[in-house]
């Protein structure tokens, strides 16, 4: 695991998006894991800059998303796919069928989830898988308690996340109870994770994912099994760490051609 600590907003955005680029430039048909909320915002934004100036482009790239909303009215702005479209897909050349999202409108929740796991293996997997991390830990929708073997599947959200999804609607009681979600053991067959966190109140979840242990409490520690996971922080995200000065020395001393 590799842990970023950068101060300008503008600095974090362009080391995840240098990855995306260059993972496009070197595999135009890329497979991308798209999140949603706060953290991945700045990058997409990123993302879209280059593509307008000719940069980089998305029409060979597929995207998969890690959740979706149950309950929400078909087209409601803040079911994931429209949130994505908005922010990203729909600002780029990456079309509109080439963006995968669990089917939350799905009447057998159970096929649907079991689709979503087949149509990442027929696409040959996912390259990159941008992630963020919720304030108890949790990694997409997997909150704590989740098995680390997990699959795609439906998922009852905690009264803490729900309340940290409030400011995206007009009132907390419009949160949906119920999510489908790619599993920890899902998300773990991406061969590059790259999360990214930011503020204090992600500090602790931060502390116990990079450096606490193993555990079903936080399930983004099962980060710590993968080979090929980059964590990107803003000071304040990474102030409980306590390596945190030698994650800054192997980041100034790392040679420039490798990447992240």
């Amino acid at each position: 695991m590799e842990v970023i600590v950068l101060g300008a907003e503008s600095e974090r955005a362009a080391l995840v998006a240098d990855a995306i680029t260059d993972l496009l430039w070197g595999a135009t048909d890329a497979v991308l894991g798209l999140a949603t909320g706060s953290s991945p915002s700045p990058v997409y934004a990123e993302l879209v800059r280059r593509h307008d100036v000719g940069q980089v482009s998305f029409a060979r790239a597929t995207a998969f998303s890690l959740d979706e909303y149950l309950g929400l009215p078909p087209g409601h702005p803040e079911g994931y796919r429209q949130v994505l479209e908005r922010e990203f897909v729909g600002l780029v050349d990456l079309s509109a069928e080439r963006l995968h999202t669990p089917d939350g409108q799905a009447t057998d929740i159970v096929e649907a989830c079991a689709a979503y796991e087949a149509a990442i293996v027929a696409a040959g997997g996912v390259d990159l898988q941008l992630l963020g991390i919720g304030s108890d830990g949790h990694l997409a929708f997997n909150e704590p308690g989740s098995s680390l073997a997990s699959r795609t599947r439906v998922k009852t959200l905690t009264p803490r996340t729900r309340a940290d999804n409030a400011r995206f609607f007009d009132s907390p009681d419009e949160v949906p109870h119920h999510v489908l979600t790619q599993g920890l053991g899902t998300i773990l067959q991406a061969r590059h994770l790259v999360m990214l966190a930011t503020g204090a109140g992600k500090a602790e979840a931060v502390r116990q994912a990079v450096e606490g242990p193993v555990s079903a409490r936080c399930p983004a520690s099962v980060l710590q099994l993968h080979p090929h996971v980059t964590v990107v922080l803003d000071p304040a995200a990474a102030s409980r760490l306590e390596l945190v000065d030698y994650y800054l020395a192997v980041w100034a001393d790392k040679p420039a051609w490798q990447g992240i």
